[in-house]
């Protein structure tokens, strides 16, 4: 039985899969699909349903002529979770929380698509225990999926982003990368160039009252987002206004970052909506 957050959404794949296995997105291999590829002599594909008469009536070789097509097929689909301190942090609700919802989405989305799907978690390293290979087993990804319900470390780094390359297929994937984005953006621009062969789809978690819904006056405790340490700070509006303005300019940074890759960041701060990520697809990744 699918989880009641698993709720699936419509994605795009912007270029060709080279699989050779049959999946609803369109194909680099010949076969029985929909998208003409041209015509070839019937000697080198002996098809005889795909026989072209006109183009066979006029060949000057005189030889029969038939169509060939691309077969539609299926992707890998990857969800990579950041596991570190600060997705403890609990605003509207648990971080850790949403990337359930999403992950399980994603899963459930591949899985109606026909496409293989893969989980993959880190913190400072790869957490292979809560790590799938790409299959077609989704009861599977929704169990490990539900053990970050339990999941609880704090004083840990997210580094681990750049050991997930090796995990990723040879061929090219799409790759959803969720996170809060809480770590240097040295770092990020270096994974991103370690995933550069795949289309990467980065899902920033951020919460209003991480910086939008601090106090305009008096004391109030912070977290500090990587350590877990509190740290009480008198708020008046001009300290406030520095909080929200560096929150700005950090989003600011990483959409400038994402873009250099030619993967527009999707910015989640409430409870996951599949139309959410739909409208993400149809406005960056239509064909």
């Amino acid at each position: 039985m699918f989880p009641s957050y698993a709720k699936p959404f419509t994605y795009q794949i912007p270029w060709k899969s080279n699989s050779y296995h049959f999946g609803d997105h369109r194909g680099t291999q010949r076969g029985l699909g929909y998208e003409y590829r041209g015509n070839v002599p019937l000697v080198d594909y002996p098809d005889a349903r795909r026989m072209d008469l006109r183009q066979t009536l006029t060949d000057p070789y005189e030889q029969v002529q038939v169509k060939l097509f691309n077969q539609d097929n299926t992707t890998p689909i990857f969800a990579v979770c950041d596991l570190s301190s600060s997705m403890q942090f609990s605003g509207q609700q648990r971080k850790l929380n949403t990337v359930m919802q999403v992950a399980a989405s994603i899963a459930s989305s591949a899985y109606e698509a026909g496409d293989v799907f893969s989980f993959i978690a880190y913190d400072q390293h790869v957490l292979e225990d809560l790590t799938l290979p790409l299959s077609l087993h989704v009861h599977q990804a929704f169990e490990i999926i539900a053990a970050l319900e339990s999941h609880k470390k704090m004083n840990i780094g997210a580094e681990g982003i750049l050991q997930v390359p090796q995990y990723l297929s040879q061929s090219k994937g799409l790759v959803f990368w969720v996170s809060d984005f809480h770590m240097p953006l040295a770092l990020i621009e270096q994974a991103m160039n370690m995933m550069s062969q795949h289309q990467i789809v980065p899902v920033v978690l951020w919460d209003e009252k991480e910086y939008a819904r601090l106090p305009k006056f008096g004391f109030g405790n912070l977290v500090d987002p990587e350590t877990g340490l509190n740290r009480s700070i008198f708020f008046r509006e001009s300290i406030r206004a520095k909080f929200i303005a560096a929150f700005e300019a950090r989003k600011q940074a990483l959409e400038h970052l994402f873009l250099k890759f030619d993967s527009p960041a999707l910015y989640l701060n409430a409870e996951f909506k599949p139309e959410t990520m739909t409208h993400y697809f149809e406005q960056y990744m239509s064909l």
